[in-house]
């Protein structure tokens, strides 16, 4: 997010088009995934970035909207960059909820945000299933020993694997994605990681 004294500065460069609005695309933060599209004039965009809450300007209702402010589907603000040409907003966010109105996480529907989205959204669909029914929903209701000894045998096995052997890559995967696993089994989003790394390395980029 731009600092306050910066704010008027970034709106300044936005080129709104002739009645006052800029497209804004929301995209998940952590992971890439295109949320959904919105307007918002100048007002919107000042109380975006004043409280971290994506606002936008309904041209159905003609007043501002803060995403979420009814439903609790809330769009929290990681950051605010334009495009090239300033005619465009692209808004990172952290979603707290669905994003669209229809209950899908994406307006672009759950099957996007490249692999790592839709290795969530297929966690997430496993995790209702009967065990019997796939792997997946096997390691999801299995005891959290279990799966965290899983885990651990995975990591084992990327570390004894031959350096730059063509499995390598193979069993780091295998370790990320039961890493996923254990994260999901404890109620936790599969991709928090990706936002920690995120932080981390904004804190980096900082210092």
């Amino acid at each position: 997010m731009p600092e306050p004294g910066a704010a008027d500065a970034l709106i300044a460069r936005v080129r709104f088009d002739a009645t006052g609005l800029v497209a804004c695309v929301c995209q998940d933060a952590a992971t890439g995934e295109v949320l959904m599209v919105a307007y918002a004039n100048a007002d919107a965009l000042r109380r975006t970035l004043a409280t971290g809450r994506a606002t936008f300007w309904s041209r159905s209702r003609g007043e501002l909207w803060e995403k979420g402010a009814t439903s609790g589907n809330r769009l929290d603000v990681v950051d605010v960059r334009l495009d090239c040409d300033g005619d465009a907003v692209l808004v990172e966010v952290v979603p707290a909820g669905p994003a669209c109105h229809t209950g899908s996480r994406s307006c672009f529907g759950d099957d996007g945000g490249g692999i790592a989205g839709r290795l969530r959204a297929t966690i997430a669909a496993r995790a209702g299933a009967p065990p019997a029914s796939s792997y997946v929903a096997r390691m999801l209701h299995a005891p959290r020993a279990h799966v965290a000894r899983k885990v651990g045998e995975e990591a084992v096995e990327a570390i004894v694997e031959e350096p730059a052997s063509a499995r390598l890559a193979e069993e780091v995967a295998d370790l990320w994605f039961h890493s996923m696993l254990l994260l999901a089994r404890d109620g936790l989003d599969p991709l928090a990681p990706l936002a920690v790394l995120r932080a981390r390395h904004a804190g980096e980029a900082t210092r």
